[in-house]
């Protein structure tokens, strides 16, 4: 064991007993929670960290990775939404169109190196902002149909699908879901330091390139989730939604 991953170890295990500390004084409830999260954070990362190891050597096995990483996402959002096996492969749909629009542009641009070291983390911080996206866009449609349950109504009773009755509530949801990257993006440098800013200062990346690759991920998230809360919301059946809300909620609107 390096001097290094030793400290790293103390250090987790100080902040560990440090928060367990401050939840019990505080009377918190989460403190199995806690424990729980922090070592699967552990196992996975540590398995991760493995599997990208050997990816950097077999640069084949990059796509069979992020693939998995895509199916895995989608159906994460899907099961948040409720979603029915049709909405999941629009789910995927729309989360693999906002990746593959961003990435494209990444690569091809070269503003990035077509290469796993440099696509394959940018690529999978895209994934999963898009399954936040989606998953974000999702919940608030389910929200705003069950909120105007009759006007819904109104727009089947018009003749419409219950896809396109859903449609009408998709601007305002798929609005919703960008709210908190437009935030992070304002606020990046003034309130806050990205992830990837001060990992790479942490690396001894000069600030000019940490910047650069910076506004890549903050710039192509916007792009990403964009595209998926669109289609998620476009295209999901809202009254697939609405069959899985409590009865009650829905007779009560």
């Amino acid at each position: 064991m390096s001097e290094q991953v030793a400290r790293t170890a103390i250090a987790l295990a100080l902040l560990l007993i440090a928060a367990l500390a401050v939840m019990t004084v505080g009377g918190l409830t989460y403190r199995r929670e806690l424990v729980v999260a922090s070592l699967r954070a552990l196992v996975q990362l540590t398995v991760v960290a493995l599997v990208i190891a050997w990816i950097f050597n077999h640069s084949e096995g990059a796509f069979l990775y992020l693939g998995l990483m895509l199916l895995a996402a989608s159906y994460t959002s899907n099961r948040r939404i409720r979603g029915d096996r049709r909405d999941w492969r629009w789910v995927l749909i729309a989360i693999f169109a906002g990746v593959a629009a961003t990435t494209s542009i990444v690569a091809v641009t070269g503003a990035i190196a077509f290469s796993p070291q440099a696509l394959l983390p940018f690529t999978a911080q895209m994934i999963g902002g898009a399954m936040t996206a989606a998953s974000l866009a999702g919940v608030r449609l389910r929200s705003d149909v069950l909120s105007h349950f009759p006007q819904f109504e109104g727009y089947v009773a018009l003749g419409a699908s219950y896809r396109q009755a859903g449609r009408e509530f998709a601007k305002h949801a798929a609005e919703q879901s960008l709210f908190t990257s437009l935030d992070q993006t304002k606020s990046a440098g003034l309130v806050t330091l990205p992830g990837a800013f001060v990992g790479l200062l942490l690396g001894g990346a000069t600030p000019l390139l940490a910047v650069q690759i910076q506004l890549l991920v903050l710039i192509g998230l916007l792009l990403a989730q964009s595209i998926t809360s669109v289609i998620t919301t476009q295209m999901i059946s809202p009254i697939q939604i609405v069959a899985k809300a409590p009865r009650r909620a829905v007779l009560s609107r």
